[in-house]
């Protein structure tokens, strides 16, 4: 962050900050997103908490309404299963908390010796595995208990529990009762990214390849883009599992009140995405390889090397077109007009030709370097097997999507 900021204006930085800002609120106000979701989580939050000192502070009348609140605001998490298990630790947490330090206090008869015996032990064991990432509000409440200075009595504790109990029921009855976290659109966004990024690098190595502008350097770059795919991939990893923790405790009822986004596409789609990235890194990798003036294989030249270029090209077009179909799902999953599916269908069949006589030229081209220079006609078959992974991968087959 500081090397990021180094040599930056703060006026520059301030702008920069202020439009992406903007462009957060727009988007949220444009329609279903991310940033809508966290205007959503945030407001949840804020509200379990207002709820939870009403309940505690006016109708309760606690005078020390504070455990509440704080519980409820923290556990309107990103996910219902989240706010259930992240609940229960913090709520373990919590309770030993009280304990330890009414106990502390009884054994010191003074705040501050009873922080010092209390605190290092408690931060210690907030290190606990089954307290996850909750064990710090050990230590916190603590704190609380005796900045408090309540005497310490088996009811200030049982209060101090029901307190902390009261807000973890409500922060997790408003996440999973008020507009429910359901993380199905992070899948489609994800695969439809990584589509279109997988397009755009082999539409960018076709580029270069039929204008005969590239070298070791240029073979480079692309390599650093297929990197970026791997990160994709990671990140598609990611949204899969925050989709199916989304749907724990939750699915059945949002299913019955129609409030679930559209069904996020099925695992096989990330596996295929993964081979497809994966292919395009190879062949990243036979051309960066083939560009280094130290190494012998050399790439095929003249219009052999035209030709996989238009191969990548179609290719790359299909990449596109599948990431607007998964871009169009997460939108709008109503089914496809008869028109459409058919025009589809001509289209998929008209490219479907195109790739099978730019597959027969190149196996012309490769039996014709066969006869001319072995290092040659080896890189041209790497490179011709790669295509045919991926077009095996993500070629123009109508999809009902």
């Amino acid at each position: 962050m500081a090397q990021a900021l180094r040599g930056v204006r703060p006026v520059d930085w301030a702008r920069r900050e202020a439009t992406a800002v903007g462009q957060a609120v727009r988007a949220a106000w444009q329609g279903p997103g991310r940033e809508r979701d966290l205007v959503v989580q945030s407001l949840k939050a804020a509200g379990a908490a207002l709820l939870a000192w009403a309940v505690a502070g006016v109708w309760l009348g606690d005078p020390m309404a504070l455990m509440a609140p704080w519980v409820a605001v923290v556990l309107v998490q990103a996910t219902v299963y989240s706010s259930v298990r992240q609940g229960a630790q913090q709520f373990g947490a919590i309770c030993l908390g009280s304990l330890v330090a009414s106990g502390a206090q009884a054994v010191t008869d003074d705040n501050t010796g009873a922080l010092a015996l209390s605190l290092p032990l408690l931060m210690l064991l907030a290190n606990w595995p089954r307290f996850g990432q909750q064990g710090v509000y050990a230590a916190t409440t603590a704190v609380f208990v005796l900045a408090a200075g309540t005497p310490v009595s088996a009811v200030a504790v049982g209060h101090r529990v029901g307190q902390a109990a009261l807000g973890a029921v409500i922060g997790i009855a408003v996440n999973a009762l008020v507009l429910p976290p359901i993380h199905l659109r992070d899948v489609h966004e994800n695969l439809a990214a990584l589509a279109r990024d997988a397009g755009d690098v082999l539409h960018a190595v076709a580029d270069d390849l039929r204008e005969n502008e590239w070298d070791a350097q240029t073979a480079a770059g692309w390599t650093s883009e297929s990197a970026r795919l791997q990160r994709r991939v990671q990140a598609l990893a990611s949204a899969r599992s925050w989709s199916q923790e989304s749907l724990r405790l939750t699915y059945g009822p949002l299913r019955v009140l129609h409030r679930a986004p559209p069904p996020a596409p099925p695992e096989d789609e990330d596996q295929r995405w993964t081979r497809v990235t994966g292919n395009i890194t190879a062949l990243t990798r036979t051309l960066a390889v083939a560009a280094d003036e130290n190494r012998t294989p050399a790439l095929p030249e003249g219009p052999v090397l035209d030709l996989y270029a238009r191969l990548l090209k179609l290719i790359g077009d299909s990449c596109h077109a599948q990431a607007g179909r998964l871009k169009g799902a997460a939108a709008d999953p109503r089914p496809k007009d008869v028109k459409d599916v058919k025009d589809a269908k001509g289209t998929a069949e008209a490219t479907e030709e195109t790739m099978e006589e730019l597959h027969r030229q190149l196996q012309d081209g490769l039996r014709r370097h066969a006869g001319q220079s072995a290092a040659q006609a080896a890189v041209l078959g790497a490179l011709l097997l790669q295509a045919e992974n991926l077009w095996a991968e993500v070629g123009p087959e109508p999809r009902d999507q």
